[in-house]
């Protein structure tokens, strides 16, 4: 079985709302680990049409999982 080379670690700071709605996307898709369901959302949300680009001076609290949330 080949094994993937995974050498970047990527810490993330989530809100107890979003890891919820990760999780629960993650147990309705059956993914195997929350790493892998992240993996599964951003390649979807790489690929997804109509995503503007940040815009200068915006901060990553300005960004959240929940639509019209800023991360807390």
């Amino acid at each position: 079985m080949g094994e993937l080379n995974r050498g970047e670690r990527l810490q993330i700071m989530l809100t107890p709302d979003e890891l919820r709605l990760i999780d629960t996307w993650r147990f309705a898709k059956r993914m195997p680990s929350r790493a892998a369901a992240i993996r599964e959302l951003l390649k979807r949300g790489i690929v997804a049409e109509d995503f503007g680009e940040a815009l200068d001076g915006q901060r990553s609290k300005d960004f959240s999982v929940l639509t019209g949330k800023a991360a807390e």
